[in-house]
């Protein structure tokens, strides 16, 4: 009999306590939750500038080749980069050309998409520029070919 007074009395205290948990729980996973998510768009604004810089840097490769069609050939490079790997992973991708001096490049502008679009006025912004020197042919010094502008 003193057995199952005992057991009686311990399960009486846990009767206060029924339910603990689940309240417990609905306290912690809309945090859990937000924490999740937070690491997953900072993932997705990682992966999307990983994808503006290779574009930006094939566009640029193209930009500093000295031609007449520099400035077309390096946003079409760049944009096919951009559809091939990250189509739907950049929102509103500007690619422009720049030129400073004797210095080309390429330069994309886009949002990151968004996990949680309740959100619009948050947007993470990628910004991508690369350039380098314009390539261009030097003739040695006994002459021939064309001299660099």
């Amino acid at each position: 009999m003193a057995v199952t007074a005992a057991v009686r009395s311990a399960t009486r205290g846990s009767d206060r306590e029924r339910g603990a948990t689940v309240v417990e729980l609905a306290i912690i996973m809309p945090i859990v939750l937000a924490v999740i998510l937070l690491i997953v768009q900072s993932a997705l604004w990682f992966h999307g500038r990983q994808v503006a810089d290779a574009a930006a840097r094939e566009g640029a490769r193209l930009a500093r080749i000295d031609s007449d069609s520099w400035e077309t050939d390096a946003k079409e490079r760049a944009d096919e980069i951009l559809q091939a790997i990250g189509p739907k992973l950049l929102d509103g991708a500007t690619v422009e050309t720049w030129q400073e001096g004797d210095r080309r490049g390429v330069e994309i502008t886009a949002t990151a998409v968004q996990v949680v679009p309740l959100l619009p006025s948050t947007t993470f912004t990628i910004t991508s520029r690369f350039g380098g020197p314009i390539e261009c042919f030097r003739p040695d010094e006994d002459g021939g070919g064309e001299e660099c502008p």
